[in-house]
C-alpha cells in the first residue's frame, strides 16, 4: 500500500515522503496513529502542488538574497567614534550597531546574519560578512573613523 507520511517514521521514510509499505503496517500503525494518510491520486497530486510551491518560494527567495547581496556589496557604513592615544576606540563596534546602522539605510537585516570574529574596536576600515541565505553572503565596507 502507498502511503504519504506526516511525520519521521524511523526505518521507513522521512516527512512528506510517498512509500510503498505493507498493508497490515499501514492499517494497524501508520494509518491508526496518523502517522501517514492514504496515497491516492488526490493526496499525490496535492503534495506534488505543495512541493511546486515550496520550490517557488525557495527560488523567490534565493534570487532576492542575489540581488541584496549585489546592493549590499557596494554600500559603505561609516561611523564615528571617540578614540584613545593608542587608536583604540573607546567601546566597541558589534553586529548590533551595524544591522542598526543597515535598517537606516533601508535593508532589513538582524544580528545573528552579520559575521564578526571579534567586535571591532580600532579604527580602519573593515570587510564584514553578512549571511542572506543558504550559500549566499555579501562583503560590506565598514569604515571607523576617528574624531
Amino acid at each position: 500500500m502507498k502511503v504519504i507520511l506526516l511525520v519521521d517514521v524511523k526505518g521507513t521514510g522521512k516527512k512528506g515522503e510517498i512509500v510503498e509499505v505493507s498493508d497490515g503496517f499501514a492499517q494497524n500503525f501508520l494509518l491508526k496513529q496518523k502517522k501517514a494518510k492514504v496515497a491516492d491520486n488526490s493526496a499525490i497530486n496535492q503534495k506534488q502542488m505543495s512541493d511546486n510551491a515550496k520550490q517557488f518560494h525557495y527560488e523567490q527567495d534565493k534570487s532576492a538574497a542575489e540581488e541584496l547581496a549585489k546592493k549590499l556589496s557596494s554600500v559603505t557604513l561609516h561611523f564615528s567614534v571617540k578614540a584613545g592615544d593608542n587608536g583604540k576606540i573607546f567601546g566597541s563596534i558589534t553586529g548590533a550597531e551595524i544591522a542598526d546602522e543597515l535598517k537606516k539605510d533601508g535593508f532589513n537585516i538582524s544580528k545573528k546574519q552579520i559575521v564578526l570574529d571579534n567586535p571591532i574596536k580600532y579604527a580602519g576600515v573593515y570587510k564584514v560578512q553578512i549571511k542572506l541565505f543558504t550559500g549566499i553572503s555579501a562583503k560590506l565596507n565598514v569604515e571607523i573613523k576617528v574624531v
